[in-house]
Parts: structure tokens; C-alpha cells; sequence
């Protein structure tokens, strides 16, 4: 019985690997490199993240995204709330599995420590808490996001008032400590566009990323097709210029030798 604290400490240091990993799965990247698209830290505001990735105009790759990385979010609690107890795991250890999978998706470690804002992320982890704190923050971001068009300002909101529901209907401390956490790190990584929102200059849920700075596909094939008639082009000229000159000398030389 003695080594059952030390075995605890190990497997919920297991759990928070293991959390962090599934975190550290970047499906805004994965999903555009699978669908063909461009790599979303390419354009818009560089956040792979769903809503960046709406800005490429493909629905459907956004909507992927976003679910799956709510997905991750939610998975290592679900996993924790039906197995933990067969490790006498208790609800310290779910708290900050679900921080674990939420900082992976900040920091992964898969795409060099460059992630999103973690907000479908967060979304799920506070589903795996409590499914009606994860209803009330949803709600909470839709009706802020369908007023003002906002998506940042939505998270924003949503994150200042996630820990107010859990402290408030919920009688949670460690669950509530992980959302306060949750939240700062949000709202930090949000900091830009709190600048952007004072300054007027942040963009609108829906609105597609310049085209200019939009590398796809389609415009590097064009630009290596161009590129191609140019040389095909400077080929021909070459050739035909010497043609011309080869039949210039034969003339002058049939000239030079009538009498």
C-alpha cells in the first residue's frame, strides 16, 4: 500500500503525456495538407485554427477542423470520467488532463511548438467536465459571435465567463481552477486581436483571406506554367534567329560567287 502514492503520481503524469499528446495533434494543418489546401499559418491571421481556416473559402475543411479539435479536447477527460477510478484517479488528475490536452493544442509538439488559440479545444475539455458548461459556453460564444460578427471577440467573452458558470452551477474546484487557467491562456493568445478589435481592423466571421496572400495550388501551377512559355518561347526565338542567320550567310555567299 505504501507504493501506491508513487504509482498514482506516475500514472497521472502518464495521463498528462498522454493528454498533451492528443492535444498536440494540429487538425487545422493535417486536414488542409490531406484536402490539398494551403497550409493555414500561410494567411489570414497565420492561427490554425477553424476559423482561419473558413478563410480559405472550403467549409467543409473548416468544419473538420473544428470538430475535431473539439474532439481531442474531450477525449482525454471522457477516457479519464470512465477508467480514472481504476486507478484511484480523482478529480484533481481529470482537471488537468483536460489543461494537458487544451496546453497541446497551444504548444504541439508535432508542428514545432506552433499552435492555435485552443478555443474548439477548450470547448470540448469543458464538455468533458460538465456537458452543460460546455452547452452554456457554446451558447455563450454563438449568441456574441452572431451580434457582432466577431469570432475573437466571442472566445474572449466566452472565456471570461466559462470559470463564473463552473464556480457558479458547479461544485468543482479543480475542474474550475483548469478553467481559470484555460481562460487566461486564451485570452492571452488572443492579445492581438484585442488590438485589432480597438483599432477596427479585425476580420469578420466569413471573410476570405487576401487572395494575394493566399499561396494555392492553382496559382504556383500558373506561375510554373508562365514560367515554362517563357523559356519555350525564348527556345523558339533562339532557333528561328538562327534559321534567319544561316539562310542571311547562304545568300550572301551565292551573291559573292555569281560573276
Amino acid at each position: 500500500m505504501q507504493d501506491l502514492p508513487l504509482r498514482l503520481l506516475a500514472y497521472s503524469y502518464a495521463a498528462f503525456a498522454v493528454a498533451y499528446l492528443i492535444g498536440s495533434l494540429s487538425f487545422a494543418v493535417i486536414i488542409s495538407r490531406v484536402m490539398g489546401l494551403a497550409d493555414p499559418r500561410s494567411y489570414g491571421s497565420g492561427n490554425p485554427g477553424a476559423t482561419n481556416v473558413l478563410r480559405s473559402g472550403n467549409k467543409i475543411a473548416a468544419v473538420l477542423t473544428l470538430l475535431l479539435d473539439a474532439l481531442k479536447g474531450w477525449l482525454p477527460v471522457f477516457l479519464m470520467e470512465q477508467y480514472g477510478a481504476l486507478v484511484h484517479f480523482q478529480d484533481t488528475t481529470l482537471a488537468f488532463v483536460g489543461l494537458a490536452a487544451f496546453v497541446g493544442h497551444l504548444f504541439p509538439v508535432f508542428f514545432r511548438f506552433k499552435g492555435g488559440k485552443g478555443v474548439a479545444t477548450a470547448a470540448g475539455v469543458l464538455i468533458g467536465y460538465e456537458p452543460m458548461l460546455g452547452v452554456a459556453a457554446l451558447l455563450t460564444w454563438g449568441l456574441v459571435a452572431a451580434i457582432f460578427r466577431y469570432s475573437s471577440l466571442a472566445s474572449i467573452v466566452t472565456a471570461v465567463m466559462a470559470p463564473f458558470y463552473l464556480m457558479l452551477f458547479f461544485d468543482r474546484p479543480y475542474p474550475a481552477l483548469a478553467t481559470v487557467i484555460m481562460s487566461l491562456l486564451l485570452i492571452w493568445r488572443h492579445i492581438p486581436n484585442i488590438v485589432k478589435l480597438v483599432r477596427g481592423q479585425e476580420s469578420r466571421l466569413g471573410e476570405k483571406a487576401d487572395q494575394r496572400k493566399l499561396p494555392d495550388r492553382r496559382r504556383r501551377r500558373r506561375q510554373h506554367r508562365l514560367h515554362d512559355d517563357v523559356l519555350a518561347n525564348g527556345r523558339r526565338g533562339g532557333r528561328d534567329a538562327a534559321k534567319a542567320s544561316s539562310r542571311e550567310a547562304a545568300a550572301s555567299n551565292s551573291q559573292s560567287q555569281q560573276p
